[in-house]
């Protein structure tokens, strides 16, 4: 498995992480990425699935880097501070090693939000903080009033279909040493059927399955890693082996030009 560093930190992450939205797959197939080197799984408040999470990295808890969100309903002050405390006891641990902003929320002022996450980590409750779907004003905005620490990552849509972070949003991140995690990388399966399109001629041509293109399409972004969720041992394996190997540039033009 490749990994990267997360944003400016010396800490590596990789490339491709355990997503968990609408997850229903139980612990095995997280267990079965951790094992494969996928150790960054990604959760929330609102998913509904940090217990399951807790649940599957019990036993190897260091191993693993647990990445969880408040939600953008629960941006205020003292709620951010509630919203970590019921996500540590959900998952059974004493930090959370990424902490989300879930969306970000116009009838939260962010300079309350960003105060309570600079406790959380000066208490050490938290290890990072990263944002989701936020634009680059609002990430600008954000770092602003959490001076004492970087923002370390922003959590937004990407995938062959999904592009518009590509105009502003990601030479905002790489200017700045933020890593972008992308969401839906296979834009809810539509990237994993075979057929005969670009996807499946250079399937054809490397020796891997369609998702496994699409996905190493996505990493082959220098700070880029994604985060594709899979209810199966078998689709977690099939995803994890998008990494260890790149497209060629002639495959990722290809790519550019097809999508």
């Amino acid at each position: 498995m490749n990994l990267k560093k997360l944003g400016n930190t010396e800490v590596f992450i990789p490339e491709i992480g355990l997503g968990t939205w609408n997850y229903k797959g139980g612990v095995e197939p997280l267990r079965a990425g951790i094992k494969l080197g996928a150790s960054l799984i990604d959760t929330a408040e609102g998913y509904y699935t940090e217990d399951i999470v807790g649940e599957a990295v019990r036993s190897f808890r260091d191993e693993v880097i647990i990445a969880t969100k408040v939600s953008g309903r629960n941006l205020a002050h003292d709620s951010v501070i509630k919203s970590c405390e019921a996500s540590l006891e959900k998952l059974g641990t004493d930090c959370i090693d990424l902490y989300q902003i879930h969306w970000p929320n116009p009838l939260y002022p962010i300079e309350g939000t960003m105060r309570a996450l600079e406790k959380l980590v000066d208490r050490g409750c938290v290890s990072y903080v990263g944002v989701s779907n936020f634009s680059a004003r609002q990430m600008s905005e954000a770092q602003r009033y959490f001076p004492n620490y970087p923002i370390v990552s922003n959590q937004v849509l990407y995938n062959l279909n999904s592009r518009d972070i590509e105009k502003e949003l990601l030479p905002y991140c790489l200017d700045n040493e933020v890593t972008v995690m992308a969401y839906t990388p296979l834009d809810n399966g539509r990237l994993c059927r075979p057929g005969d399109g670009i996807l499946s001629e250079i399937a054809a041509e490397t020796g891997k399955t369609e998702a496994q293109v699409a996905l190493n399409w996505c990493v082959c972004q220098e700070n880029v890693i994604v985060i594709p969720k899979a209810d199966s041992v078998v689709k977690t394996v099939e995803n994890c082996g998008a990494s260890g190997w790149r497209l060629s540039p002639e495959q990722l033009r290809m790519l550019d030009e097809g999508f």
